[in-house]
């Protein structure tokens, strides 16, 4: 039986800046990239959930959508034969780290509703957590980041953002669900959350994409389907 896999974007992406990995996965394997249409966090677990049916389906997401992927198998269980992260983690442990960065993502997403979406890119693919990528991988996704409007890019920042969710490690504990933790070897913070994941969810482990940052799956899409692929055929 075909087990699809559901592919959860990051933060300013479309569903389709997964088809690098999700064009090569087997045929057993039907991929399925979610394009958003709702921006809280609430909505898109309903979206996720509607998306899933009564599965079994994987669920495969990448840093904020990683996140959401990870709430929403915590919410439901049911629906989900397994679990993809990519440089993701469960929010925020330290009281006074989250409130500096809930009053950081509120700045941020002040300035996004009123900004123009060409200026809001042009400053998101500066963070030095992209710097280690390719001006042509920049620019393939620059027409994905430019289709957002600004002030739904705000609303999900505001309901989705590490500063506004209460840290759900422990909560990992009850997971009973295989799940892949992915990072890139140049991303130390999430290599770490992987880590952490693998610790915490009875089922889980962890694995470092080699000559990757942030974005494994952009920059190593071979590597990270493969890896994909080996962990649900482990499954069958």
């Amino acid at each position: 039986m075909a087990t699809p896999v559901i592919f959860v974007p990051g933060f300013m992406q479309r569903g389709s800046a997964w088809a690098p990995v999700a064009e090569l996965l087997p045929e057993r394997y039907p991929s399925v990239l979610l394009d958003h249409e709702e921006h809280t966090l609430d909505a898109r677990l309903d979206e996720i959930a509607r998306t899933a049916g009564e599965g079994p389906a994987a669920l495969c997401g990448y840093s904020l959508g990683g996140r959401t992927a990870l709430l929403a198998a915590l919410r439901d269980p049911r629906p989900y034969a397994a679990l993809v992260t990519v440089g993701a983690g469960a929010g925020i442990d330290e009281p006074a780290a989250r409130s500096a960065r809930a009053e950081a993502d509120e700045r941020l997403a002040a300035w996004i509703e009123v900004t123009p979406i060409e200026d809001v890119v042009s400053i998101w693919e500066r963070q030095p957590l992209f710097a280690d990528q390719s001006d042509a991988l920049v620019a393939d996704q620059r027409p994905g980041r430019l289709s957002h409007d600004p002030r739904e890019l705000a609303l999900l920042l505001r309901t989705a953002g590490q500063g506004a969710i209460d840290p759900f490690w422990f909560e990992l504990g009850r997971l009973e669900r295989p799940v892949l933790a992915l990072a890139g070897s140049r991303d130390r913070r999430y290599t770490a959350a992987g880590r952490r994941i693998a610790r915490e969810a009875p089922l889980a482990r962890a694995e470092v994409v080699e000559g990757a940052g942030h974005a494994p799956q952009l920059q190593r899409p071979e590597a990270v389907a493969a890896l994909i692929t080996g962990f649900l055929d482990e499954l069958r």
